[in-house]
């Protein structure tokens, strides 16, 4: 017996008020539907369906990379007529279970539990007892407490509208008996739509008995559908993960100010100061201190290494005992060996830093090899771009450069040379040379500056 998924996801999403399809809106740097379907993927599944209706193309492409089967709804009638989309194509033997795309942190193992308990009889529902379940589904319950029907929330009567057990749409159910009672259902309702949870009354027809099961926590069943909830959603999501790494001895000068949008490993003894921003997969070594307002993307800090407030790192590595920062910029393919030192206003991009070496102040070093212990003064750039192509520029071991130098690349600088302040470096120069190109100062006697008429 098989497992085949089915994510629901084509809705427009109207209280979002926005152009872009719901299901394509992020929590923690990821598409709600891109949520669920990682979820999904932990579950064993044959196949894996996502049917798709508003903003169909934009959630084709901006989710191409799922494997996934997409399955269009060219018209939404509810979602009903949703499954009867997918249906034909997954076979009588299989459990079919119904996800939705934006219900974003349903959990692998509450979905698990579904699955082994539906199973047992063919149907199993997801339910929760809200304190305020309005605009869900309430679960109607006969004498003996076995599941009869759900109602829908405009369908309801005062009474039924009472009941706080109600249906999170996430269910079991086996193909056959699915294919079954799709194809008895009518809109015969307030909102003219086919409804799933219509096939509750007809499993309970045909002797069905349906398997309640129950999430560990309601936020596990709750879907976004207004920026407010996504909002609410996404600092759920950010403190827990903030609970997550302090349990791993990561220190968080504030969880309520910390985001992790994507994978986080950490060392020992880790100190993150507010409003600082992890994103996608980032390795942070022992002993590391990252300052407030920092952004690290894609990257791997070594141990010992402390970056200052302020900072942008991505697709870079950070070599042990380095220090990055305030407000320096680390640009992708970038890597800094040991013991560097990167400081304020420095902007590096696709270069190779060796270690020791220091570059302290308002300077862009970019297609660039930094040798052993060089130091570079503050103003100096490598002019790597000229108007089609991008040159290189590799400065040797213990080379010394003064403060305002031009590096027009291609250009290779020896080892132990030393460039003084205010030179524009257009030829290679040799190991220990001395190299300037400044004009010379002179000055005006008796000079008188210019005074309005």
């Amino acid at each position: 017996m098989g497992l085949s998924i089915v994510i629901l996801a084509a809705g427009q999403g109207t209280r979002m008020k926005s152009e872009l399809p719901k299901v394509l809106h992020k929590l923690a740097g990821r598409t709600l539907l891109q949520h669920v379907h990682d979820t999904a993927e932990h579950l064993q599944a044959r196949d894996i369906y996502v049917v798709y209706g508003y903003g169909g193309e934009q959630v084709r492409e901006t989710c191409a990379d799922l494997f996934v089967n997409w399955i269009e709804q060219e018209q939404q009638l509810g979602t009903g007529h949703a499954v009867q989309q997918v249906i034909d194509d997954i076979p009588d033997t299989d459990d079919v279970l119904i996800l939705y795309g934006d219900v974003p942190l349903i959990t692998a193992a509450t979905l698990q539990r579904l699955i082994e308990s539906g199973r047992e009889s063919g149907f199993g529902l997801l339910t929760v007892e809200m304190e305020n379940p309005a605009g869900y589904g309430r679960i109607i319950r006969d004498g003996s407490g076995g599941i009869v029907r759900i109602v829908e929330q405009k369908d309801a009567t005062a009474e039924e509208l009472d009941i706080r057990e109600v249906n999170t749409g996430i269910m079991l159910v086996r193909a056959d008996l699915l294919k079954r009672w799709l194809a008895s259902l009518d809109n015969n309702n307030a909102q003219g739509e086919f409804y799933l949870t219509d096939i509750i009354e007809q499993a309970v027809n045909d002797g069905i008995g349906i398997i309640p099961e129950h999430p560990e926590s309601l936020v596990e069943v709750s879907g976004i559908n207004s920026r407010l909830q996504l909002a609410d959603m996404e600092r759920y999501y950010q403190l827990v993960q903030a609970h997550q790494v302090m349990r791993q001895g990561v220190t968080l000068a504030d969880p309520a100010r910390f985001d992790v949008r994507g994978s986080l490993q950490t060392g020992q003894d880790v100190e993150i100061d507010i409003n600082v921003i992890l994103e996608g997969e980032v390795t942070l070594g022992n002993r590391v201190r990252v300052g407030a307002n920092t952004i690290i993307r894609d990257s791997n800090i070594m141990d010992g290494v402390t970056i200052l407030p302020n900072c942008v790192i991505e697709e870079s590595v950070i070599g042990a005992g380095s220090r990055v920062g305030p407000f320096a910029r680390i640009r992708p393919d970038t890597a800094l060996e040991s013991n560097v030192h990167v400081g304020n206003f420095v902007e590096i991009k696709k270069s190779l830093v060796a270690r020791g070496a220091k570059i302290n102040h308002l300077s862009y070093i970019g297609d660039s090899e930094v040798g052993i212990n060089v130091n570079i003064g503050a103003g100096t750039i490598t002019c790597n771009y000229d108007g089609a192509n991008k040159h290189k520029t590799i400065i040797g071991d213990n080379v010394f450069v003064g403060s305002d130098c031009q590096f027009i690349a291609p250009v290779k600088i020896g080892a132990e040379a030393t460039i003084a302040a205010g030179t524009t470096v257009t030829e290679d120069v040799e190991p220990r040379d001395l190299v300037l190109s400044r004009v010379r100062q002179f000055a005006v006697k008796g000079w008188r500056r210019p005074e309005k008429g």
